[in-house]
Formats: C-alpha cells, structure tokens, sequence
C-alpha cells in the first residue's frame, strides 16, 4: 500500500520570513530538565533481588528521555529523542535486556530517513569487591533492513551476566514532527524511575494522551527557548522565542504481566503518545494537522487499492447472475452472497484494509489478502442491490485506537443495512457466519467507512450470548453404570469455536478426545448437523454414553456428581490481586438438563438443594435446580456470562462467585439401598 506522507512543514522561504519575527522575542532558553544520575554503587551490583518484586528477572532502574526540536536553515524544524537507561539483571531470564532493538522508519516520501545511533553502552560488574566496567564497541552495533518500510538498530551489551548493570544511550533523530515515538513507562519487568521531557516550541501544538491504568504524573509551564543556526550567508542566527515544556513522571511502576482473560495487554499499558494538532508561524496561516474521522476516510477512499478497488464490478458480473435471483429477498441475497465468496475465496494468511493483488487478480486466483475477499464480498452485495459499505477494524493483537488516523487500523472487514439493522460479515474465513466475526476481530469498536466521507463507530463486541445447551437422559443401573442418550447443541461464537478447532479433525480423532472429556466414558452412534455445512445453524451433536466410573459405590449407597462430567473443580481465578481488567470476548450461557433414572431397589437420601447465585449486576449468573419425581431426579443448571470487558475491581466478585458456584457443584446426589 502506498504510504501516507505530509509535505515539508516548512517552506523554507516562509520560514525565513518568520525568522525575523522570532529575533524580536527577548526570551532567555531554559533547557528542560536534566537528572543528575548517582553512580552504578557496588551495593547496587550485589543486590539479589528486586526491593519489590522478588520474581523480576530484570528492572529498569531508571529510563529518561527528552524529545526537543532542531532548525536548520535548509532542512527547516527536525526532532531529536534522546534516551537513556539504566537496567539491572538479576536473573538468567533477564539477560534479554542486554540485546536492545530500536525500529526506525525508512519509507517517508518526501522526509529523510529516521537514523538512530547508540552512545555510552557501559557493563557494569563485580569483581573482588570493585566495579569493573566494560565499554560497548563498535563489534557490538547492529543495523538490519526489517522491511521496505522500517530497519532496526540494536546492540549486544558486552560482558554481561546475573548480577550485571548495564547502562546505555541513544539518539533517534527524525524529520517526522507530526508524531513522536510513543514512550511507555511500563513493561514486564518492574521501572524504579521514568522521566520523559519534551521541549515544543510555541509553533507547534500537539494532542497528548496518557494511557494505561499506572499513574503517571505530568506537569507543563511555559519556559523560554532558543535556537542557533547558521544561513545562506554562512551568519550565525540567534533565535529565541516561548515553548511549552512537559515533564512527565513515574516512579516504582510495577512490572506489566499477562494474565488470564486479556484481549491485548499493551493496551493496558502505562505510556504518553503524542501527534501534532497544528502549526501556527508568525505570518503564515494556521496548518491543522490533527486528523478527524471525516479526514481519514476520505484520504482511504483516494488510495487507488481502496476506493479505487471497491468500485470495480465487471469481474464477477455473470457468476452472480448465477447464485442470486432477481426476486429474492434481502437475507437471501446476502446469504447467497457471503457463502459464494467465502467458499471461493481463500485467506493468503496477510491483513490489511488495502488490497494486495487487486480484487479482479484475487477473484481469477480464489485467493487473497482480508482487503481482497470483503471488497469482493461488498462490491457483489451492492451489486446485488443492497447497502454495504467497509468497515475498518484494529485486530486485537493491533490495539485500540488512540486518534483518528488510518494506520491505526489492519483489517477490513463488510456491512450490510437491512431492513433498520445492520449485519457484519467477514468472507476470509471459512466457520464464520453473518454477524459472527473472526476472534481476532473482536476489537472494541470499529469504524463504518462511506465514500462521501461520512463514517459511523461499529460496536463489534457481539450482545447476543453464545450459548452451549446440553440435554442429558440417564439410567443407573444397579452396578452404578450410568448409560444415556446426550444432545449437545452450540451457538454462534461457541459452535465458532468448536469449527475452528475441530472442523478439519477426522471424526475418529475428534471422538478420542471427547471421550476423555467426559471422564473416558465409550460413545456410541455419533451424529453432528451443521458442522460445515449451514454455518448460520447451531451445531448439534447426538450420540450414546456409557460410564463406569462416574458412580461411586460402596456399602449399599450410590455417590455423584449431578453435573457428572460438567462439574466445574477449579476456581477459573485464583490470583490474589488483579490489575488488569477481565476480558471474555463475548457474552456466553451453558445451559445442563440431565435427567436420571434411580436404580430399582434405592431411594434418594438427599439431594442438593436449589439455589441462584449471581455477582452485582448479574455479570454472572449460576441457577441450580434439583427436583424428584418417584424414581426420577431431574436437573435444571445455568451458567451465565454476561459481561465482555469488566474492571479490575470486580476480579474480587468474579472469585468468589465461582467459589460458590464450585462449592454448590461439589455437593452430591446420594442413593441408599432399600
């Protein structure tokens, strides 16, 4: 995809006339703020440990950087981020940290490349109680082409092992003033100290946003800056003029680690992420750099692999007059269509909300990028005579979207207005279903694009529950041999689930497992409707069981599970302090009806009893029903997920609600002889 690039911000000969104005400013330069670094200490060295986080492999000890601008009579304004750090190892694992990479950008039109250079890269070591330090050289300096748009620089740090400090500098210098690096404050080991400076003269004003769910304080004031550059003349100019000077903070952050039920956990991530708003010189009109959502797509739709792409009909013309009639209905239409592009087409395993090989070369090949198949898929629906536009998604391993901006995006995926509602599909791959998405889509929000330039924000967190119902008829024989007749249907993004895992499993393998599921019981006569065949349909599977070991008995009593192989034994969350929020993806109910036939010559001793459990705002939600009949005990059991997304502080209701939902299922059904 031809990259999007902005033009020189700086005409130089507007610039010059500026430069005028800038001299009458009798402001003194204030450099921001500097921090005086205490010397690597022996005790530093010898410590074992992390003072807060005995189970980091490694800490920041401190990192600082400093964004600030350069002029130079030619080139115009550039920037310059400065970086240091200080890094301490404390254990094998944490040796990684002494291989540090730094990409750069390579691909900008009308900008010079972005160069990157290392400076100071000392090893610090103990050795008969003294420090010895081992200076980075040149054989440890690396640069590499990653692809056509970015390399990467990195180093080796020399001489490092468990117990080390290793200190280190860089430079990335960049003509890209329109975006800065995004600088994190938080990582997977613990950060003792992080001060990030920027120095933005009074001409450029930018849109900062704090993420993450660390704090991090900033402060701003107004200082006094200058600049010396040399002219055309080969004359030394004194240029002094108001900038805003931003120091942000944090200190003892502690270290980020994954956890269960996490969508992308860099989205939690502590950091600051700058873009230019506008520009406003003296005698030169105001330049607004600041995308809106408006800005963005109308610059998509003028890329010739979107717009451009998305217009082109003639190549599939006489194989849809084949699979859609004249007289059918909207659904009809749409069905028809989805499932004939999603059967032709298949996925080259790239993103991208551009197309890679065009439309008309991927529809002759049956192959191509997520840009390829869904402008395939939309421009047949609206073809068809229905409304479909594209709608631009970040995957979830992309994150979420801090400004409107269309890099922020890598996935494309078709909407279809119909009838008040809207229906979302996705062609490149094979088990999904209208209004059932790739996992990987399931990103929060996403964005319906118009080419009048109009858009609207998708919502792609489904509302509907999958759900998963299983019906169960047994019979205890006397022996304690439970035999029964099972129907398992699953719906929407569980049956997802179960296509994607075992949709090109061979039955034979596929019933292995589930007979280990279901504690080794044998499975006879097995039926499945709508594997791979009507994905819209919930799947359905039919088959016998026999167990011996799902009933214990001894001394004349019968002992089990009422959920039998259902029976949930381990708290699903189990950490003592949660700092990341719970993520479920989509909505999910199981429904459990088992029925048992008691065994000639017993009777029930006791039952559980019934009970609903749920957490505030019925996030979850367990119903649990026992009731009995002569020689009958039927089972009525829910477990409801309501919620996608919940906060940290509902971790706390979340475990002890499944405490009691396991503590509920541990009760058992007891027979006695008679």
């Amino acid at each position: 995809m031809k990259k999007l690039c902005w033009s020189k911000l700086n005409n130089v000969n507007n610039l010059k006339k500026t430069l005028v104005l800038m001299l009458l400013f009798s402001m003194n330069y204030l450099q921001a703020q500097r921090i005086d670094l205490e010397k690597v200490s022996v005790a530093a060295i010898q410590e074992k440990t992390h003072p807060t986080d005995s189970s980091a492999a490694a800490a920041i000890l401190y990192k600082k950087a400093r964004t600030y601008f350069i002029y130079e009579d030619k080139r115009g304004f550039s920037v310059r981020h400065e970086y240091t750090y200080r890094i301490k190892i404390y254990k094998k694992e944490g040796l990684s940290w002494a291989n540090f990479k730094v990409p750069y950008y390579v691909a900008y039109e009308n900008l010079p490349d972005e160069a990157v250079k290392f400076s100071n890269g000392t090893t610090y070591n103990l050795e008969n109680g003294a420090i010895v330090k081992t200076k980075l050289n040149s054989e440890g300096n690396f640069k590499k082409n990653v692809n056509e748009y970015w390399n990467e620089a990195s180093i080796t740090m020399p001489n490092v092992k468990v117990g080390s400090i290793i200190e280190f500098q860089y430079t990335l210098s960049s003509d890209n003033i329109v975006k800065f690096p995004v600088f994190d404050f938080q990582y997977d080991i613990p950060v003792n100290s992080a001060v990030y400076s920027t120095e933005v003269p009074e001409y450029f004003s930018y849109n900062s946003v704090l993420k993450g769910f660390f704090k991090v304080k900033s402060e701003s004031k107004i200082d006094k800056g200058y600049q010396n550059f040399t002219n055309e003349y080969n004359q030394t100019v004194n240029l002094s003029f108001q900038q805003i000077n931003t120091l942000y903070t944090a200190e003892n952050v502690p270290a980020l680690r994954d956890e269960d039920y996490v969508d992308n956990i860099d989205n939690y991530k502590s950091a600051v992420v700058h873009e230019l708003e506008k520009t406003r010189f003296p005698e030169v009109p105001e330049k607004i750099f600041a995308k809106s959502w408006l800005d963005v797509t109308r610059s998509i739709y003028k890329f010739d692999d979107f717009g451009k792409e998305l217009n082109l009909k003639g190549y599939f013309e006489t194989d849809l007059k084949m699979i859609v009639q004249d007289d059918a209905s909207e659904t009809d239409k749409i069905n028809a269509v989805f499932k004939f592009v999603q059967q032709k087409m298949n996925w080259n395993g790239t993103y991208g909300y551009g197309t890679d090989k065009g439309v008309k070369k991927a529809y002759q090949e049956g192959s191509g990028n997520i840009a390829d198949i869904n402008f395939i898929l939309i421009s047949m629906l609206n073809y068809s005579g229905l409304n479909a536009n594209p709608v631009l998604v970040s995957t979830v391993d992309h994150g979420i979207p801090v400004f409107p901006n269309r890099t922020v995006f890598n996935y494309v995926i078709a909407a279809v207005d119909i009838q008040g509602k809207r229906v979302l599909l996705d062609a490149s791959n094979k088990f999904t279903a209208p209004n059932i998405l790739r996992f990987s889509a399931l990103n929060w929000m996403g964005r319906l694009v118009r080419s009048d330039g109009s858009s609207d924000e998708i919502n792609l967190i489904p509302s509907v529950p999958s759900k998963e119902t299983n019906n169960i008829m047994a019979s205890i024989d006397a022996s304690g041999k439970i035999t029964a007749k099972m129907r398992v249907q699953t719906s929407d993004y569980l049956a997802l689930q179960f296509r994607q895992k075992y949709g090109n499993v061979n039955q034979e393998s596929y019933l292995e497992k589930l007979e280990q599921d279901l504690k080794d019981s044998r499975i006879e006569g097995y039926t499945v409707e709508n594997k791979l065949t009507d994905l819209s349909k919930p799947i359905v599977e039919t088959f016998t069981l026999a167990s011996e070991n799902l009933v214990e008995v001894s001394a004349g009593r019968m002992e089990f599970d009422p959920l039998l192989f259902f029976t949930m034994t381990k708290n699903p969350f189990q950490q003592e302090n949660r700092i990341l929020p719970v993520y479920f993806g989509y909505p999910k109910h199981y429904k459990y009806n088992i029925s048992f036939d008691i065994p000639e010559g017993y009777a029930i001793e006791s039952l559980p009893k019934s009970i609903t459990l749920a957490t505030p705002e019925n996030i979850e939600v367990f119903s649990y029903k026992v009731m009995s009949q002569d020689n009958k005990i039927q089972l009525v059991a829910t477990l409801e997920n309501n919620g996608t997304l919940l906060a940290a502080d509902f971790y706390e209701a979340l475990k002890a609600f499944y405490l009691k939902v396991i503590e509920k299922q541990s009760e058992k059904i007891i027979l006695k002889k008679i």
